[in-house]
């Protein structure tokens, strides 16, 4: 889907930071747009960023075009956060993929939206479902698969996808493999709004905790990952979260350079 195409979805509340874009919206402002985009009926990616996401498209042009290409984009990290700031960004608070999935899940049972689940182990996203069924009376979840096999189941499950007749579709794989896949498909996926969630299945199952609100809210969430699990999560959150502040001093002083140059 080619960013001219989606002209009419951005706004004056879309700026851009470092090498990406962010909609400086709430969550409400979020799940009014996400409304839209289903009334609307034309297949739409969302995506999130965070500082991991950032460090991933400035070594990645495609992946950089895939996610500057989506219309709405919102801050998943306090990282970006931080970095607005630090660019005279008005964005006030975050919008976590987790937290706007379940929402966008309350959302569908209240209002009748179909909701297709993907990805994860198939223990994993078969009690997802059961968890939403039993939570939510009534919600139509019309489809569901987990998130193993190989390039040539491809083109059948696009098409159960496609004959399901969802308004969201969330797909729960890591980045960049669920943005590449998700930008591959969206035109063949009949689905409005096509949504990466990353661990969130997990999440909602109860194999990975979640931190605690006190965390949430002084953006400590990432530390409580990394004590979890630090032999494989230090690489992304110590050097990555380096590499992400670097960033952002970088593009500062490009941007500030680019209006001396203009003067």
């Amino acid at each position: 889907m080619s960013e001219v195409g989606l002209e009419h979805m951005k706004d004056h509340m879309r700026y851009k930071i470092m090498n990406t874009y962010v909609n400086a919206i709430s969550m409400e402002e979020t799940i009014r747009r996400v409304e839209d985009i289903i009334a609307q009926g034309k297949p739409t990616q969302h995506v999130v960023i965070n500082a991991s996401k950032v460090n991933l498209i400035e070594n990645d042009p495609e992946l950089r075009r895939i996610v500057n290409s989506c219309p709405l984009i919102n801050a998943d990290g306090t990282s970006i956060v931080w970095a607005a700031k630090r660019v005279g960004i008005p964005l006030t608070e975050r919008v976590t993929g987790c937290d706007l999935f379940q929402k966008l899940v309350a959302v569908a049972a209240e209002k009748g939206y179909k909701i297709y689940l993907f990805g994860a182990k198939e223990e994993v996203v078969s009690k997802v479902k059961a968890i939403f069924e039993k939570e939510y009376s009534g919600i139509q979840i019309v489809g569901y698969r987990n998130g193993y096999f190989t390039e040539v189941d491809e083109p059948e499950i696009v098409k159960n996808m496609a004959d399901s007749c969802a308004d969201m579709l969330f797909v729960a794989f890591s980045s960049p493999k669920k943005e590449y896949w998700i930008n591959k498909y969206i035109d063949k996926l009949n689905i409005p709004f096509v949504m990466g969630v990353g661990g969130s299945f997990d999440i909602v199952a109860g194999v990975t905790g979640r931190a605690p609100e006190w965390m949430q809210a002084f953006g400590l969430e990432w530390f409580y990952r990394f004590i979890q699990e630090p032999r494989r999560m230090w690489k992304r959150y110590i050097i990555g979260n380096a590499k992400f502040v670097g960033l952002t001093y970088k593009y500062k002083f490009i941007n500030k350079r680019n209006k001396q140059q203009e003067i």
